[in-house]
Parts: C-alpha cells; sequence; structure tokens
C-alpha cells in the first residue's frame, strides 16, 4: 500500500497495481483493495479502477477505456481555439460512452484504430495522454464536419499539415485547406 501511496500516479487500474506491487491479480489482491476502500484510502469509482483521494480526473479518464487519449472540445477549450465551456473530459477512443463518475462527465468519441494508435501529436505527462491542439482539432474536424473555431491562433499550420496523413480522408484534406483559406 505505501507504494501506491508514494506513487505519483493518482488512478490506477487492478492491473497497474498488480504490476506495481508485483502480484498476481486474483481474489487477494482485490480482497486487499477493497480493505483500503472500506478504511478510506483509496476510492473505487468503476470496477478495476482504484483513485487516491486528491485523484487528477484527466488520470482517471485516460483508464477508462484504454487505449484512448483525451482529446476534442476539452483540449480545444484548454488551448483558446474554442469558447463555449463544457466542464467534461472528452476522449477519443475505441468506442463511443459517456460516463459520470464522482461528479465529472466523461465523454468518449469512437475514432478508427489506424488513427486511435498512432502517437503523433499526443503527449505523454503526468501519466496522462493528452492531444496537442492541432492533433484535437483534426480529430474533431475528422469526426464532425459541422465543428466552428472562435480562434485559430493557437494552431500551427504547418504541424496539421504534419499530422493530417494520420487522418488518410480527402474530405479531411478539403475541410483543412478551407479552414486556412
Amino acid at each position: 500500500m505505501l507504494a501506491l501511496m508514494e506513487s505519483p500516479r493518482t488512478a490506477f487500474s487492478t492491473k497497474t497495481i498488480a504490476l506495481m506491487l508485483d502480484e498476481e491479480r486474483d481474489g487477494s489482491l482485490t480482497k486487499r483493495l477493497n480493505y483500503y476502500v472500506k478504511k478510506g484510502l483509496l476510492a473505487n469509482p468503476r470496477k478495476g479502477i482504484y483513485t487516491k483521494a486528491n485523484y487528477n480526473p484527466e488520470e482517471l479518464a485516460g483508464l477508462v477505456f484504454v487505449p484512448s487519449y483525451i482529446s476534442l472540445e476539452y483540449v480545444l477549450q484548454k488551448a483558446g481555439i474554442v469558447f463555449q465551456y463544457d466542464s467534461a473530459i472528452t476522449s477519443v477512443s475505441y468506442l463511443s460512452r459517456e460516463i459520470e463518475m464522482c461528479g465529472q462527465t466523461f465523454r468518449y468519441k469512437q475514432i478508427k484504430d489506424s488513427i486511435l494508435y498512432r502517437l503523433e501529436g499526443i503527449e505523454r505527462r503526468d501519466n496522462i495522454n493528452i492531444a496537442l491542439p492541432e492533433r484535437a482539432l483534426l480529430d474533431m474536424m475528422y469526426l464532425n464536419s459541422e465543428c466552428y473555431f472562435d480562434n485559430l491562433n493557437p494552431i500551427s499550420k504547418k504541424r496539421i499539415m504534419e499530422l493530417l496523413p494520420i487522418y488518410q480522408s480527402h474530405r479531411l484534406n478539403e475541410r483543412v485547406q478551407k479552414l486556412f483559406e
């Protein structure tokens, strides 16, 4: 338990905990984790996921569906590209779902595996996979042809053009060309 509490991570899957503690994922590990939940040292917001009391919701978002990365409206809003506020953490994953946990909404949008598994334009920082604003903008344009952006100043056109081939979409290429006209 000490290894968990001293870890910089704030959210864990049962698999991650088993690796950290060098144990099997069996009933005894689950029983011990449930004991710590009852004692108030950990929370169990979803089956197979445990958090510290001061968990980071962005870190939790990456554990609900694996693989996934934070993108879309959440990243665009933080970068100042869209101004409409939405408290949901939006991610791209292998399926589409909306989940409410711990008073936070987590929204996942499905994208093709050939795009999801490409790491270009995705940063890993503090145990969180998060898209750069350019990747989030392309994800948004790929998934929603009717999207609107308030401010394109933070966007690097060069980086957009470098990331565009990931999507292998002529329609997206056309939309990007219109966006920068």
